[in-house]
């Protein structure tokens, strides 16, 4: 077993700090910079030696250099914070003049009497790529739910009603293959409207009593002679409890689906109480594709849209749930969802 390196090694310490993947940074109180690392160079462009001795100002924006200021000078008068330490998003500027979104902790420290800030730096463009990518997405998304709305619905509802005109008057098996299509292109219209409301987006949430929305949503989906099996007390939960509903319906019309119109599908609570089960009795869902079920537009039927389980999965993750398939009891599918 090795010992632990000696406590007054200073060598063993800069080594640490000089091969740290963040950029590290040490101003004193007059924002001079006393210290750069190594890291800081792959961040800024700077080496170490170009930045000590300059004033912090360097790698700040123009138009943030008056607040900089302001903010330091105001700290050292009177000692109170007015940003996170521990994490703030603050843009620098490169060596070669464009700015690099940033995430920055600090921490102050004094040696020898004198008073200094370092700041520990981290490259997070990447980050807000992805993050400029999903607006890009959730904006499109937003459109694409526009054209749902309006311009497939309308002329769809017009093709429903005249086809059921055209069933009263004419016993044609075409009419009812016509029917059910356009019967499935409405389910299609109303997931893919229901994936638009964004689930991370979760409303104000608030104490529910779980057994009455369990049986709330399973009078709202057609069930056929499908049966709902409550197993012991189902307790309580804070959620935004439309949302909540949304998701048990989702999960009752996916278990009669595929468990059929005489499936028994129970909820209960885990024996620790923290998850929620809806398990049904039907042939369930091979081991290899329990994760992908959740994935946008998959499904292991000819009928469904294979959204359903994808807005599940969304509904709980903005809760900050977890939801997971498994196998249940009776050897059907069975779905948890964790609190």
């Amino acid at each position: 077993m090795s010992s632990p390196p000696p406590t007054d090694s200073d060598d063993f310490y800069r080594t640490l700090v000089e091969n740290a993947s963040e950029g590290m940074l040490t101003i004193d109180a007059e924002s001079e910079i006393v210290y750069a690392n190594p890291a800081v160079e792959d961040i800024l462009g700077y080496a170490p030696e170009e930045l000590i001795g300059s004033s912090k100002m360097k790698i700040i924006p123009d138009r943030l250099q008056p607040v900089h200021a302001a903010a330091l000078a105001s700290y050292v008068d009177t000692g109170e914070r007015n940003i996170d330490w521990d994490g703030i998003e603050l843009p620098a500027r490169h060596k070669e003049g464009h700015e690099v979104p940033t995430l920055i902790s600090l921490r102050e420290h004094e040696y020898d009497g004198e008073q200094y800030f370092t700041g520990i730096i981290r490259d997070i463009s990447e980050r807000k790529r992805r993050e400029e990518q999903l607006r890009d997405q959730k904006e499109r998304l937003d459109e694409f739910a526009d054209i749902l709305a309006h311009d497939i619905r309308n002329p769809l509802s017009v093709a429903i009603g005249y086809t059921d005109i055209a069933r009263e008057e004419h016993d044609a098996p075409e009419l009812e293959s016509i029917a059910e299509s356009l019967s499935r292109i409405d389910d299609l219209v109303d997931d893919v409207l229901a994936l638009s409301k964004d689930g991370r987006s979760i409303g104000e949430t608030e104490p529910v009593d779980v057994e009455a929305v369990v049986r709330e949503s399973w009078r709202n989906v057609e069930t056929g002679e499908a049966t709902l099996r409550v197993d012991g007390d189902l307790g309580g939960i804070d959620a935004d409890e439309s949302r909540f509903r949304e998701l048990l319906e989702n999960l009752f019309r996916n278990a009669v689906d595929h468990g059929g119109d005489d499936a028994t599908v129970s909820v209960g609570r885990t024996p620790d109480g923290g998850a929620l089960y809806v398990a049904d009795d039907g042939p369930g869902i091979p081991e290899d594709v329990r994760r992908e079920v959740f994935e946008y537009g998959y499904s292991t039927s000819e009928e469904g849209t294979g959204y359903g389980l994808s807005i599940v999965a969304q509904i709980a993750e903005g809760h900050g749930w977890e939801v997971s398939a498994t196998e249940g009891d009776d050897g059907g599918a069975r779905f948890e969802i964790a609190f």
